[in-house]
């Protein structure tokens, strides 16, 4: 553990945040807690003998570095520098790692303001999931200063597996919109070729099996197709509307760079088209069923998963 941090504010509980700062007090960090889920800080500050507070203004006295772990730009924004947030109150030279998936162009507007108020924010979202979450073997890409990412590099340890630095401010949220562009076209190739060859005779399970050892192979047919979509489960604990926000990040920042991507577009507009769909709060490997939907026919295997 750096000696110059030893107090993490962690705003942002969820599915991901929680192991997160599981991981965070496993290797040593004392922790001061935050979410709009008050239940869910209490509860999880009994199993990491952490403090719990309501507000941004409260929290930041109290911490060497701060983690904001949210689902929108928007709502980081308001947490941060809203009426009783974070800048209201923060000490000179305190860190922030916003490690939500945020808008690239609004990550660099909230920096500036951070500097304003002293202090300094980088932007470090994650990928992985999770299950990688739990064991501390996500991938983090962190955007900001090298100096700085070094200071931050024993937190970030402390919660993934690879850390790379992808450039200054903002580079790191429009990496992970990209990434997710990738993973999300993937994804929907890979559960057509399925929806494909099942009505042509072949098992979906088996299928699986081939793309995992031949070159179609991607993450979702290693860790999703049997896992969420064949098994029914469709709860790997990432939202489909996180998808398609990540998506419309990646495309807005298509558009900003005036570069023409037909295939991007219909990826995030099929998924957008599920989204639609299937209604609020779903999983985001529920996807497949646009594809079954539209092919009247639902993915299944003879194999025992």
């Amino acid at each position: 553990m750096a000696s110059s941090i030893a107090t993490i504010g962690f705003i942002g509980v969820g599915n991901m945040g929680t192991p997160m700062a599981q991981c965070l007090h496993k290797a040593g960090y004392k922790l001061v807690l935050m979410d709009a889920n008050v239940d869910a800080a209490k509860a999880l500050a009994e199993t990491v003998d952490a403090a719990c507070v309501d507000t941004g203004s409260q929290l930041a006295p109290l911490c060497d570095l701060i983690i904001t772990m949210l689902p929108t730009s928007a709502i980081v924004e308001t947490v941060l520098s809203g009426d009783g947030g974070v800048l209201s109150a923060i000490k000179p030279g305190t860190l922030i790692l916003e490690m939500s998936s945020g808008v690239p162009s609004r990550t660099q507007a909230l920096a500036d303001a951070v500097s304003q108020a002293g202090a300094v924010l980088l932007d470090a979202p994650v990928s992985g999931g999770v299950a990688r979450a739990v064991t501390g073997e996500l991938a983090i890409m962190v955007g900001g200063d090298a100096e700085h990412v070094e200071t931050v590099q024993p937190v970030l340890q402390a919660m993934g597996k690879s850390v790379l630095h992808t450039g200054g401010v903002g580079s790191a949220h429009a990496m992970k919109a990209l990434n997710n562009l990738v993973s999300a076209g993937g994804f929907l190739i890979g559960v057509e070729a399925l929806m494909i060859g099942q009505r042509f005779g072949l098992d979906a399970g088996v299928m699986v099996d081939v793309l995992n050892s031949s070159t179609g192979m991607n993450n979702s047919t290693q860790k999703k197709f049997k896992q969420f979509v064949l098994s029914r489960k469709f709860n790997s604990g990432f939202g489909l509307d996180l998808m398609v926000k990540d998506l419309t990040i990646a495309l807005g920042i298509a558009e900003e760079s005036a570069t023409a991507v037909p295939f991007a577009s219909l990826c995030r507009e099929l998924w957008a088209s599920s989204a639609g769909l299937l209604g609020p709060g779903q999983d985001h490997t529920a996807v497949a069923k646009l594809v079954e939907a539209l092919a009247g026919a639902e993915l299944s295997t003879r194999q025992t998963l």
